[in-house]
């Protein structure tokens, strides 16, 4: 009698929460098409107008017709000249014993064994730290070899 009664308990605890989850479910889905108030057609927009830019005054038209003067001075003709273009360096990294080509992390901690070892081999980090040694300092002084090593030749992919 005691497992009848406690198979009975059970069924009527698993329809209650049946019926409450199917209620919840009802009331977060989408209304069907059918339940749906029709939708007004939205009505035809009008065109924006289209602006014409005002004309230019003939005096305006000569000054940027007119050629740039050419700097006086040395000093001025040395500023003038514009900076080489910097290779744009890219994120990954080849090392030249393996070819392996691998991306360097933004975080020391997670950049690879082979690269932390050519910082070093490269002469631009004392030593290979661990990760209880890393603070503001030794963080700037990777961040800068990092950079630095994204740069040569021989492990630029």
């Amino acid at each position: 009698m005691p497992e009848v009664l406690f198979i009975l308990t059970i069924i009527f605890v698993a329809y209650v929460v049946y019926s409450v989850v199917g209620d919840v479910r009802k009331s977060n889905a989408k209304p069907s098409a059918t339940h749906q108030a029709p939708v007004p057609k939205p009505e035809s927009k009008p065109k924006p107008a289209t602006v014409k830019p005002a004309p230019v005054p003939a005096s305006a038209r000569k000054q940027s017709e007119a050629k740039p003067q050419p700097p006086a001075t040395k000093a001025e003709q040395e500023e003038a000249k514009p900076e080489p273009a910097v290779a744009s360096v890219s994120n990954e990294i080849r090392n030249p014993e393996t070819g392996e080509v691998s991306a360097v992390a933004a975080n020391y901690r997670f950049v690879k064994r082979w690269i932390k070892e050519a910082l070093v081999k490269e002469g631009l980090l004392d030593k290979v730290y661990k990760a209880s040694e890393l603070n503001d300092a030794n963080a700037k002084k990777i961040k800068n070899a990092l950079n630095k090593i994204k740069t040569l030749d021989k492990y630029r992919t």
